[in-house]
């Protein structure tokens, strides 16, 4: 008999409580302006962050972009926005003067009864069930409600049996963690290769960005609240939550704006590319749809006549374009990419034949370190599996009848 079998047979032999999740851990947080963040370092939990590292950004208070949500204590952070793309983030230490982007849920658990882990695991098991009751036209508009958490019947075991199986469940976490650490470190080796293979010809002819290019910066209506709609008459209002974690292409959004709204902002057609200027600054990403984008973005178009678009796309992710983008955007805290910046960065311009070489070669390295049907990649794609099955399981309880 295992540990967790024998702590069950001892200590809930009737089953155990099945309770609503808001009966035993609350939602807290409230917003916060820069401004009254002051000049002090403060520690900020974004989907940018979560995506890119699960490492939150140290960032100068009253730079910060926009209100964020103050962190009390120990929590889950559950994205709103998009479950289909499930973001939930587990801390357990807050450093002070913490905050969250309001497009997360803080739930704190009552840890006289929960543990905060066994918490994470459970509602990673309902991010699935959750995104598929949520409505919406087209994943636009959904977005997760307070009560979709609250009403969740989570079983409460004893404290002891909770520890048990975060202990088996953080062993296939901690796995994972290993793996996705050795194919990032592969991923890292390929950038590099990639960088050399887009950057090291010094005979190939370069020009300044902006001039085969068009980069302009987007616009925000403000403020945003007012022209946020859920109207069948609204258009698509792009933001970076709305891109899964290492995706090329925007697809969808989720939220859309007034027509009102678009005046006052900036359109981008399908095939123009998106790039963040200030949060993980300079990541590109290529539209698949008609929308607006926000003072965030930088909006590219009009490079078809120097660049194959995906020839561009791994030329603006390189090593070479990115080091130089930061570089030019300061050394500080908060970085700074504004469209001025991005025009000046001189940049190769291959024939169209030597791009089409480069991306074909740039194809299949990429997809040895992105396609999940081969080497680590399936790897990861199989423990995680793993994991899931075992967390279902363990997370399974007769109810105790009252």
């Amino acid at each position: 008999m295992s540990r967790l079998e024998e702590l069950i047979a001892e200590l809930a032999p009737e089953g155990v409580p099945h309770l609503l999740l808001g009966e035993v851990a609350a939602i807290f947080g409230r917003n916060v302006q820069p401004s009254a963040m002051g000049d002090e370092t403060v520690t900020v939990f974004s989907l940018p962050s979560f995506d890119q590292s699960k490492s939150p950004e140290k960032l100068v208070g009253i730079e910060v972009g926009s209100a964020k949500t103050r962190l009390g204590g120990p929590c889950v952070l559950v994205a709103k926005l998009n479950p289909h793309i499930p973001r939930v983030w587990p801390l357990e230490f807050i450093p002070l003067n913490s905050y969250c982007s309001p497009e997360f849920y803080p739930i704190e658990p009552d840890q006289r009864v929960l543990e905060l882990r066994y918490m994470y695991h459970f509602v990673l098991t309902k991010m699935s069930l959750l995104s598929g009751t949520v409505t919406g036209s087209t994943n636009s508009h959904k977005r997760l409600h307070r009560e979709d958490f609250l009403k969740l019947r989570i079983p409460v075991p004893p404290l002891e049996v909770q520890r048990e199986i975060v202990r088996i469940l953080d062993q296939f976490t901690q796995l994972e963690a290993e793996l996705e650490a050795e194919l990032e470190a592969r991923r890292r080796q390929y950038e590099h290769y990639a960088g050399a293979l887009l950057s090291s010809d010094q005979h190939v002819p370069r020009a300044r960005f902006g001039d085969v290019a068009r980069i302009v910066r987007g616009a925000s209506p403000r403020p945003i609240q007012k022209f946020i709609t859920e109207s069948p008459d609204g258009v698509p209002w792009i933001k970076i939550g709305d891109v899964p974690a290492r995706g090329k292409y925007i697809t969808q959004t989720g939220q859309r704006v007034t027509p009102e709204g678009a005046a006052k902002s900036r359109r981008v057609q399908p095939g123009d590319f998106v790039l963040s200027n200030s949060m993980s600054f300079g990541r590109p990403y290529i539209s698949k749809i008609d929308g607006y984008i926000h003072d965030g973005w930088l909006a590219i178009s009009e490079f078809e006549d120097s660049f194959i678009s995906d020839y561009l796309y791994y030329l603006l992710r390189s090593a070479p374009i990115q080091e130089e983008f930061a570089r030019r955007a300061g050394a500080g805290t908060v970085k700074n990419l504004n469209a001025e910046i991005v025009r000046s960065v001189e940049v190769p311009v291959p024939t169209k034949d030597a791009q089409a070489r480069a991306v074909e070669l740039l194809d299949k390295f990429d997809a040895l370190v992105n396609d999940i049907s081969i080497g680590l990649p399936a790897e990861l794609a199989a423990r995680r599996k793993q994991y899931e099955y075992y967390r279902d399981k363990l997370l399974t309880f007769e109810e105790a009848t009252a």
